[in-house]
């Protein structure tokens, strides 16, 4: 292996044109958009969003090229505003003298802050730059709506096992900047690779270059061939695709929030060992179950919610990973569990009736009497003591304010325990029509 001044493989084997970049074929192939702007000689500004090691970097840098451009990058981390001006005036000064165009990378965009995306708007819109823009993040929330108007959003998508076998075997086969032979890797060992890499081309020649350098120790005689089995001490640091913040975070979690309400138990059990796998806090998967036994689960099986939260307490007295267990155990109950939202639904009415209605006075009957005044008042008036009707129900009486009137929040399903529940409630409002009827 040539000596390339430390620089890393996954930089050396950058592709330098469209024809060798792999992957992105929804954008790249014949009579795609991006494909057709290249053809038309004018690039537009855009968005990349996409994962990391999908080539967001790489593309950006062939398209400056494809269309004779000037590529100046910057990485949202590291710049500032002044750094934004200096390059926009550069590539003003290169439109002036050499009549060529400037492509402005931004990567990491969505770490720019509202007014650093406002700095290079002006320039976007009158043509100075041609913005693109990198980001793993949605950018209908990290980026403002006046930079989104003015780009096209692309979506790119985590490379696939054969575009990373392919990249591989490039990357050993390469005699200027790649691994020139100094070791063999046969297909057993790119398809492992290729699988530990989890969509990320970064990832997997970083991982081929760990174990090149490794296997260069080997006794003379020969290229070494990598063993399938040499994999598995590298790979193991390589958990999936997880950013414990980001779109894969709330797209893993919303996975798992809806298999378990899809009474899924396999799907529950495997979302929870992806998120913890990929390094998620135990403490908030176990919030968030707690919060599935009340959404989903409610009064159909109430022992749900007390499950969840023991789950919970055992998993702070265990840790990790003796504690998973706790956690699997509730997602797995949650999932087989009879499912009611009728209790989620009747507190959400609950509230939109207290927006409408305002500050509704309480009923002078259900008003606390603690004084002779407060008596004087009325308080407590007419009010009757459950304990002391038939079947500790007071008929008739009501106990929402007048503005409200009537309603009636809370129907349980014909599900779990809420079957009983709701043949009781159905008996009790019943005996109230009745009893305010005069019936």
């Amino acid at each position: 292996m040539g000596d390339h001044l430390g620089q890393p493989l996954a930089d050396r084997m950058r592709p330098r044109s469209l024809v060798k970049f792999v992957g992105q074929a929804h954008l790249l192939s014949a009579g795609k958009p991006l494909r057709q702007a290249v053809a038309s000689g004018r690039l537009h500004s855009m968005i990349l969003w996409g994962p990391p090691g999908c080539g967001k970097t790489t593309l950006a840098r062939l398209l400056a090229s494809a269309v004779d451009a000037e590529f100046r990058p910057l990485s949202a981390v590291l710049a500032g505003v002044k750094d934004v001006r200096e390059a926009v005036a550069e590539a003003r000064r290169l439109r002036e003298e050499a009549a060529r165009g400037t492509v402005l990378f931004i990567d990491e965009v969505h770490r720019f802050n509202k007014a650093q995306q406002d700095a290079f708007l002006p320039f976007v819109e009158d043509g100075t730059v041609t913005l693109i823009g990198a980001t793993t993040e949605n950018p209908a929330f990290a980026l403002n709506n006046a930079l989104l108007s003015r780009a096209r959003v692309y979506v790119l998508r985590p490379l696939g096992a054969a575009d990373l076998e392919r990249i591989i075997a490039e990357a050993v086969a390469d005699q200027e900047r790649g691994l020139a032979g100094t070791i063999e890797v046969n297909r057993a060992v790119r398809s492992e690779l290729a699988r530990y890499a989890d969509g990320d081309a970064r990832v997997a020649l970083t991982l081929l270059e760990i174990a090149a350098d490794l296997a260069e120790s080997a006794p003379a005689g020969g290229a070494p061939e990598l063993k399938v089995e040499d994999l598995a001490a590298l790979a193991e640091s390589s958990p999936r695709r997880f950013d414990r913040g980001g779109d894969i975070f709330y797209d893993q979690i919303s996975a798992l929030h809806k298999a378990i309400r899809g009474s899924s138990p396999d799907g529950a059990l495997y979302w929870l060992a992806r998120m913890l796998d990929g390094g998620c806090d135990p403490a908030y998967l176990a919030r968030r179950l707690v919060r599935v036994a009340s959404e989903d689960v409610g009064n159909a099986d109430p022992r749900a919610l007390a499950l969840a939260l023991d789950a919970w307490q055992a998993f702070e007295r265990l840790g990790h990973p003796e504690g998973d267990l706790a956690l699997a155990q509730a997602a797995v109950y949650l999932a087989c569990a009879p499912k009611s939202n009728a209790v989620y639904r009747a507190f959400q009415q609950a509230g939109e009736a207290v927006r409408a209605a305002g500050s509704a006075s309480v009923p002078g009957h259900l008003r606390n009497a603690p004084t002779a005044l407060a008596r004087g008042l009325g308080h407590g008036g007419g009010y009757r003591y459950a304990h002391d009707e038939p079947g500790a129900f007071a008929a008739g009486q009501s106990y929402l304010p007048e503005e409200v009137g009537g309603e009636e929040f809370y129907h349980p399903t014909d599900r779990g325990l809420e079957i009983r529940i709701g043949e009781k409630l159905k008996q009790l409002r019943e005996q109230d029509r009745r009893a305010r009827s005069g019936t």
